[in-house]
């Protein structure tokens, strides 16, 4: 029986078949056409064999020619495996390139991986081919070519279901043993001169070509001049595209199916290498491309009479790149499906409040105190990766949800045996000697052992450090404690070192030498928000001079970050591989323009915001495949990537390895992107980074693992992670509140937090529900439910004696659940008494009855409030 590997037949549905009204096609004598309301495709005979002559597209009501169509066939042979050995870079003065350097032990395991042969698309004998014979079938047109080392036919047909998209299926069959590789035809080439914009989305972007291979493939910051071909385990979206600069755009998107599984059965298998995408030809030629199987990779080895099938479909569309992508993650790979399988164990409300007893828990949140220049300082121990730490390091995260918690909860654990000691930390975290770096921040981690502070992964100090760790941690504090003189006089002392470093055209280095104060990382650029700290000063001190300067650093930011597609991160140990850096300032050019009205910043946070969903998996699409995890027996879509972010993705990012992390700071960002744009690609990837993942949260601790890849093994190393996940899920909830009450519930939102992501902090003045002030409250045990569906907060009026409990349900189903409230857990030292309780539908105002639970009926991803005059 003849053997097929890696086969992928797409199932049609009744509604998708083919019919002769809407999609034609034609195969008769030298011409062969395919055609739909809005594309058309036509082949001529040649003495090369059939060469598509003709791609035609509906452009504003016309029909437009696509100039550079080739349909130019190429698989790749190899009677042996290709080389394993990585090939060495050199820049163009044939200097050989050493980034990243040795100590960068994190990456580069992934970046030796993207420079062996196949990965530089040398590996194996090109064989090029126009097919020799066409006919029509039943769904479109079959091409056929014989060659010495394989048979090859390619279905062509158009989908009726989208309006634009080929759909296309090779089989390969060996007439000889060896290593095999299938790309899909080189559609239409795009000049250099005339790209608009290319991506692979996860690995790299832009409208330029970058001669520089590490820049561009290791940074993501153009198109590579080479042709690589990327790996899926980092691609977030399967759909290579490239537009060109009439504003049409071509993508390759693979049928589902034909990557690699990340976890196939019962260990992960994310570094399985099935798909190859590139925006080039092998010859360079820029156009999008896919690959199946890869050479010498699983499936590739083929018998004489074994056969390998790709299929894959084209989009063409005269549209931008963003809208081409969406195609691909919301149509073809199903986005929303997640949503659709997800089923909650534990509500992100629960969650929260079960995080707040682990980090008042010295023994659980690994927190210490040490003396540090006559002061008690405070922080959690971090067993991960320091420059110098020896594992002796200590950090904290997210002083805004520090203060926030304490705030909300009234926890006197917080107040005074938290609190104190992380500011003393925050004090002592800033450079105060005279000199080049007065007013910095003096590093991440405190060594106890070395008494001193340290950057991440070397004896440098970073500008966006100081943003980080003094104006954004410092800058929350004081929202809470505006009255703290200190903690005033460092922000100043912050801004003014920022002021200091910025040159005149607005921008910062990456950073500066310990000993010698030079600039470091000169190969790169501070494609960073820096230029936010700045803000925080304005907004806290007044002085107009703040302002003018981050509106000169957002200005460079916009022109030569947001523009370009360029990034850089701020992961010292992946040598600031791009990360959520870039989430941040989305959030930080928003923030800008909620002072200056520009839109130019809003329009530049959109874009931002649009680049980095390209940070999020849409890929496998989930289903409820059994699979098996440590012994557990879990469905695929329990510990699906799809919906989860990278920390840093591309050629040497921790994904690479590792998978996408659960630390979902962007959710609350992508919602309120939502509520701007009304593009529900944000909000679906807001609600499948948040919901549904308990798979990968620790029972006993409600702390989520950090990496995909170690599934729900807790806090492991980073147990000051909980605070980020308090301060994101916050975030989130509070953003869906706001949302689906028409804005009609909103509480004022902090500064960012620093590193991880664009959340922000909340609970440090009044809000309004439906119109009336209150304040931030959860108590614990304070509501109480059944259902793991429903998320909750609460607020309060003191003064006028109005208690709102804010009822989210979380699900694509309507909630039918009872509620019950605790009215002693309201209010320390006191029981509250309610006089009158009202139900708040849609602005709606029904009398409930005074008691202390009702049964209610909350739609699909609704909200509900329950009024309560005590």
């Amino acid at each position: 029986m003849m053997l097929i590997r890696n086969i992928y037949i797409a199932a049609v549905s009744a509604a998708m078949l083919f019919t002769a009204t809407a999609n034609a096609q034609q195969a008769a004598g030298t011409k062969a056409k395919l055609s739909s309301s809005s594309l058309q495709l036509q082949w001529n005979k040649t003495g090369n064999g059939w060469q598509l002559q003709q791609l035609m597209l509906k452009q504003n009501g016309k029909w437009t020619s696509l100039p550079g169509v080739s349909g130019e066939y190429m698989f790749l042979y190899s009677a042996s495996k290709p080389d394993t050995v990585p090939a060495k870079v050199y820049d163009e003065k044939g200097n050989l390139i050493d980034i990243p350097e040795p100590q960068y032990r994190y990456i580069l395991p992934p970046w030796k991986h993207t420079l062996l042969p196949a990965a530089l698309n040398t590996a194996g004998e090109a064989i090029r081919f126009y097919p020799s014979g066409v006919q029509k079938n039943t769904n479109g047109l079959l091409f056929t070519q014989e060659l010495d080392k394989a048979s090859v036919s390619a279905t062509w047909r158009m989908d009726p279901g989208y309006e634009g998209d080929v759909l296309v299926e090779l089989v390969l069959t060996a007439k000889q043993d060896g290593y095999f590789s299938l790309s899909s035809p080189s559609l239409a080439v795009v000049e250099k001169k005339d790209l608009g914009w290319a991506m692979v989305p996860g690995h790299f972007q832009g409208n330029s070509i970058e001669k520089s291979l590490v820049k561009a493939y290791g940074y993501g910051q153009g198109i590579p001049a080479l042709p690589v071909v990327t790996r899926e385990r980092t691609a977030s979206t399967l759909s290579p595209l490239v537009s060109n600069k009439s504003g049409v755009t071509m993508a390759v998107i693979p049928a589902p199916g034909t990557s690699r599984d990340p976890w196939e059965s019962d260990h992960s298998t994310q570094n399985d290498w099935q798909l190859g995408l590139s925006v080039m030809n092998r010859d360079a030629q820029l156009t999008p491309v896919a690959w199946h199987p890869i050479l010498g990779e699983k499936g590739s080895w083929l018998k004489q009479g074994e056969k390998v099938i790709f299929s894959f479909r084209y989009t063409i569309r005269a549209a931008n790149w963003f809208s081409v992508y969406k195609h691909a993650a919301s149509d073809i790979y199903r986005l929303k499906d997640f949503l659709a399988l997800k089923q909650t164990k534990q509500s992100l409300t629960s969650r929260i409040q079960n995080m707040h007893q682990y980090v008042i828990d010295d023994s659980t949140s690994k927190w210490r105190t040490e003396e540090y220049r006559g002061l008690k300082i405070g922080a959690q121990d971090y067993r991960g990766g320091v420059y110098g730490g020896d594992g002796q390091a200590i950090k904290n995260a997210d002083y805004g949800a520090m203060w926030m918690l304490a705030r909300i909860t009234n926890d006197t654990v917080l107040k005074t045996t938290r609190l104190p000691y992380a500011r003393n930390f925050k004090l002592t975290q800033q450079d105060t000697a005279a000199g080049f770096f007065y007013g910095s921040a003096a590093g991440q981690y405190y060594l106890p052992t070395k008494k001193k502070f340290t950057e991440e992964w070397g004896p440098y100090v970073e500008p966006i450090g100081t943003t980080y760790y003094v104006l954004m941690d410092a800058g929350n504090i004081l929202l809470f404690n505006p009255a703290d003189s200190a903690m005033r006089n460092e922000v100043r002392m912050a801004a003014d070192r920022l002021l200091n470093w910025m040159s005149p055209e607005g921008k910062w280095v990456v950073a500066y030498d310990h000993a010698t104060q030079k600039p470091m990382f000169t190969d790169i650029e501070d494609l960073r928000p820096t230029f936010y700290g700045l803000l925080i000063a304005y907004k806290l001190l007044g002085d107009k001079k703040y302002l003018t300067a981050a509106i000169k650093g957002a200005q460079w930011y916009i022109t030569n970050a947001v523009n370009k597609g360029h990034f850089t991160g701020v992961c010292g140990d992946t040598r600031f591989a791009p990360d959520f850096a870039t989430g941040q300032s989305a959030q930080a050019l928003l923030d800008l323009y909620d002072i200056t009205k520009d839109p130019k910043h809003l329009q530049a946070a959109i874009t931002t915001a649009k680049l980095y969903t390209t940070s999020v998996y849409t890929h496998p699409i989930p289903t409820k495949a059994p699979k098996t995890v440590r012994g557990v027996s879990r469905e695929d879509w329990e510990i699906s990537q799809v919906g989860l972010s990278f920390e840093h993705g591309g050629s040497f990012g921790s994904a690479t390895l590792r998978g996408p992390i659960l630390l979902a700071s962007h959710a609350g960002m992508f919602v309120r992107m939502f509520a701007l744009t009304k593009d529900s690609l944000f909000l679906n990837m807001a609600r499948t980074a948040a919901l549904g993942r308990d798979a990968f949260v620790d029972s006993s601790t409600s702390v989520a693992s950090y990496y995909w890849d170690v599934m729900n093994r807790g806090a492991g190393p980073y147990p000051h992670h909980a605070w980020w996940q308090i301060g994101w899920i916050t975030d989130y909830l509070l953003s869906e509140a706001s949302l689906r009450s028409s804005q009609q519930i909103s509480f004022p939102r902090g500064w960012i937090t620093p590193k991880v992501g664009p959340h922000q902090s909340y609970g440090f003045k009044p809000g309004s529900v439906y119109g009336q002030s209150a304040d931030l409250l959860l108590k614990m045990g304070m509501l109480k439910t059944e259902s793991p569906y429903l998320d909750y907060f609460g607020a309060i009026n003191k003064e006028k004696k109005k208690l709102f409990l804010l009822l989210l349900n979380n699900d694509d189903e309507v909630l039918n659940t009872t509620v019950a409230i605790d009215y002693s857990k309201i209010i320390d030292n006191s029981t509250v008494n309610p006089a009158a309780v009202h139900l708040i539908a849609d602005g709606r105002k029904t009398r409930l009855s005074a008691g202390n639970n009702w049964s209610l009926s909350i739609p699909a991803y609704g909200i509900r409030v329950v009024e309560i005059s005590y």
